[in-house]
């Protein structure tokens, strides 16, 4: 009996029997239960020193997630567990918090669990200078560029986050605005937050203009319930604002909600751009304005690299996949309309 068995037998995926397997969030009651009772019926039993066994002896590789709110990192992980799968080897799933020592974690599974290669979705460069020598297997860092870090059995795959953000910002400058706010993640955790920002910067700056963090920008994780509370702890700080850069598009959803319970509309009174190209983006009214990130191209090149780096012995690669903008209806020109 292995994942896949149960995956079949109980009608759900393979992500969906892994999460319940490794105890992770994000999976309903009713699913929980009907896997559990198929890993029951055939006695796959999940003591620890059983499931440390088999994961030790399954040819495993782990993925090691930073938050359970990301919706980017939630297609991932689906499309990251699928390909594993297929080639044969055993995915082991583990979500920890935003703000958690993400090698720490992988030291420790390193050392008790064994798997041949672990995949991060979410980074703190600071933590890799300071613990991942520990680690003596292949790794990606997935969606954030290691190539600065120069560590031998570290890669990475990853979007040019700092020259998408300031494409964003720059957009909006080209339509007139100059009273910009930004929805971020928490740059002193997150590399992507820090690399987003500093594209933000640079665009104001290219553009010889004022850009005041303290009243410009506000922190918060990648969730709409965040995004939501940042953009009126923006909106209070700066209720003349014409224009909001959200850092996600999940922050860029609670953003829009935010402005709409004020009492102002999107994008007449205040334009909002996000980041990632969630599906959902595309069914939001209006329909969000974007950047994509392309998951597919992400999530194929991060297992070919892990595989060949696993089989093959080759060395760390870095590899940045070109992101996409695309246009949508919660952005529009100024008009110095009554939000101005």
């Amino acid at each position: 009996m292995t994942i896949k068995d149960i995956a079949q037998e109980s009608g759900y995926s393979v992500g969906t029997v892994s999460r319940v397997l490794n105890h992770a969030p994000g999976v309903s009651d009713a699913a929980r239960i009907k896997i559990m009772a198929v890993v029951d019926k055939y006695h796959f039993r999940l003591n620890s020193n059983a499931k440390q066994l088999k994961q030790q002896c399954s040819n495993g590789i782990a993925i090691i997630v930073k938050g359970t709110q990301n919706m980017l990192f939630a297609d991932l992980v689906e499309q990251l567990q699928r390909l594993i799968e297929l080639k044969g080897y055993a995915c082991m799933l583990f979500y920890i918090n935003e703000d958690d020592n993400e090698v720490e974690h992988a030291v420790q599974i390193y050392r008790e669990r064994h798997p041949e290669g672990i995949l991060f979705l979410g980074s703190n460069q600071q933590y890799y200078d300071e613990q991942f020598g520990a680690i003596q297997i292949p790794c990606v860092l997935v969606t954030n560029s290691a190539a600065s870090l120069a560590l031998p059995n570290l890669s990475s795959v990853s979007t040019d986050d700092e020259t998408a953000a300031k494409f964003a910002v720059e957009h909006l400058i080209s339509l007139g605005h100059r009273k910009i706010g930004v929805l971020g993640g928490k740059t002193a955790i997150s590399f992507a937050a820090f690399s987003r920002y500093r594209g933000c910067q640079k665009a104001f700056e290219q553009h010889h203009m004022p850009f005041v963090p303290q009243k410009q920008y506000e922190e918060a994780t990648f969730s709409m319930s965040e995004g939501y509370r940042a953009m009126e702890r923006l909106l209070q700080k700066m209720p003349d604002l014409t224009c909001v850069f959200a850092m996600s598009d999940v922050m860029a959803v609670g953003a829009i909600r935010a402005i709409r319970d004020k009492g102002l509309r999107v994008p007449e009174d205040i334009s909002v751009i996000g980041f990632d190209g969630l599906d959902l983006s595309m069914y939001m009214v209006p329909r969000l304005t974007t950047i994509r990130q392309y998951k597919e191209s992400i999530v194929q090149r991060s297992i070919e690299i892990l595989l060949s780096c696993i089989e093959d012995k080759t060395s760390a690669v870095h590899e940045v996949v070109p992101f996409q903008f695309v246009p949508g209806e919660s952005v529009q020109k100024y008009s110095g309309g009554s939000n101005s």
